[in-house]
């Protein structure tokens, strides 16, 4: 297993932004996807965006699109979340997570998981 830390959460308010990064001790050929989940109190963990490594495609949750934006740094061995616009129903622990796969990364491949970084958004 290789461990990836989660990082650049925090508390804003509604409207505001953060970057969460992290970072992963090492890629492995079959890490053919990078992505970014959350899991509020009491609700199902959510896929929120996902990239593939190797093309940069990315597929985000209808509930992020236009405000969220997920990339990667190869150099760094990192994958960010951008943040933008952020709104109370973001509040959640967000994770980050890699897995084999292709064309959309589906969900059920993601088995490398971060210890997670809590999001929290005010009105």
């Amino acid at each position: 297993q290789a461990p990836m830390v989660e990082s650049g959460g925090g508390s804003v308010q509604a409207g505001g932004s953060l970057r969460l990064s992290c970072a992963a001790s090492g890629y492995t050929y079959s890490w053919n996807c990078m992505g970014w989940f959350r899991r509020a109190p009491g609700k199902e963990r959510e896929g929120v965006a996902r990239i593939q490594v190797g093309s940069s495609n990315t597929y985000y949750a209808d509930s992020v699109k236009g405000r969220f934006t997920i990339s990667l740094d190869n150099a760094k061995n990192t994958v960010y979340l951008q943040m933008n616009s952020l709104k109370p129903d973001d509040t959640a622990m967000y994770y980050c997570s890699a897995g084999p796969g292709y064309g959309p990364c589906p969900e059920r491949i993601f088995s490398y998981w971060g210890q997670g970084t809590q999001v929290t958004v005010s009105s």
